[in-house]
């Protein structure tokens, strides 16, 4: 038999002996059926990676907090187009290879927005930083000079330990002469702040002395705008699912205390340890704008696969937030541009 070009729908393709039987078309191994059932399994696998993304609290969060989980990990569901892609291809499946394209769309609809160009700087523009610079960072000092080197008017740090706090306070003393830290976050400022004050956002069940937020007010040239920092609870991946409910608590706490706020506009900065997908801190997200552009992955810094520090703010649009490179923490940094309504 003259040799044949493979096409995927029509030959064999010329793969060594003991993978043909494997590769040949479901009808010839299985009987006829067999190939139109592999193909619809397959493309219902592609319709509902299309709707987690598109509506992934439709998964519960009971048990273990699934729907949180999914949520976390939500840009990197587009990968599944992969081994679908490649699963039709090798079944010869001319509808799962069509069903492919909706979780591509899908996509494409819930974070292709974040890939646009960002706006051009404007009058009414501040540059935020945002930095976990971790409790065992070894060279707070060079973390504290690459922070500076961005220029930007606020720099808000977490997990500052008293050890460490006087290197970041002589490397930034220069270009940003007011700070303010309460417990272990903090805020550096080009600008006065005033009205500084702890924001209590521990959950009940942590027994120990515990103050992870601040909220101040940055006196800027483009009028007084009110800055919180916190550092949300971690949370931990165990047998059981996700432990979130010392986080979720927090966040709603942090909420509570934004409705009370007066000033604005307000922006927040902070170790958040959720995404802003994830619905653990709905009360946040509900009540703040967040990032219109960029993915900006933050940790862990070694393989960055989320953005757990965030910028959000009220009466403001956070434009595009990206990494920065990496300092002596498991964290990046994190910068945007907040543009006052």
């Amino acid at each position: 038999m003259p040799n044949r070009p493979w096409h995927p729908w029509t030959n064999s393709p010329p793969w060594p002996p003991r993978w043909r039987a494997w590769a040949r078309s479901p009808s010839e191994r299985y009987g006829p059926g067999c190939a139109g059932r592999g193909g619809r399994v397959l493309a219902a696998l592609s319709a509902l990676a299309a709707l987690l993304l598109v509506a992934p609290g439709l998964v519960p969060n009971t048990p273990g907090r699934l729907g949180s989980l999914l949520e976390s990990l939500l840009p990197w569901l587009g990968l599944a187009v992969v081994p679908l892609l490649a699963l039709a291809l090798l079944r010869r499946s001319a509808l799962a290879a069509a069903a492919v394209v909706l979780p591509v769309v899908a996509w494409a609809y819930a974070f292709g927005g974040l890939l646009l160009p960002a706006a051009d700087p404007g009058p009414r523009d501040l540059v935020v930083v945002q930095h976990n610079v971790s409790d065992v960072n070894a060279d707070p000092a060079g973390t504290a000079r690459t922070l500076a080197a961005q220029g930007a008017d606020l720099i808000a740090l977490e997990e500052l330990v008293p050890e460490a706090l006087p290197a970041y306070e002589t490397e930034l003393a220069a270009r940003y002469p007011f700070h303010e830290v309460r417990g272990t976050v903090g805020i550096w400022s080009r600008h006065p702040l005033t009205g500084t004050r702890t924001v209590d956002i521990k959950p009940e069940s942590v027994p120990e002395p515990w103050s992870r937020g601040l909220r101040t007010v940055a006196r800027t040239p483009l009028g007084e705008v009110a800055v919180y920092v916190a550092h949300l609870p971690s949370f931990r991946l165990g047998a059981g699912g996700l432990g979130t409910a010392r986080r979720d608590e927090s966040a709603r706490l942090l909420g509570r205390a934004l409705d009370a706020e007066t000033t604005g506009p307000v922006i927040v900065l902070g170790d958040l340890n959720a995404t802003v997908d994830d619905r653990g801190i709905g009360p946040l997200t509900s009540r703040l704008n967040v990032p219109e552009r960029g993915f900006a992955f933050s940790f862990p810094a070694s393989f960055p696969l989320a953005r757990i520090d965030q910028v959000m703010a009220r009466e403001a649009t956070v434009g595009r937030v990206r990494s920065l490179p990496e300092t002596g923490s498991d964290h990046l940094p994190v910068t945007a541009r907040v543009t006052l309504d």
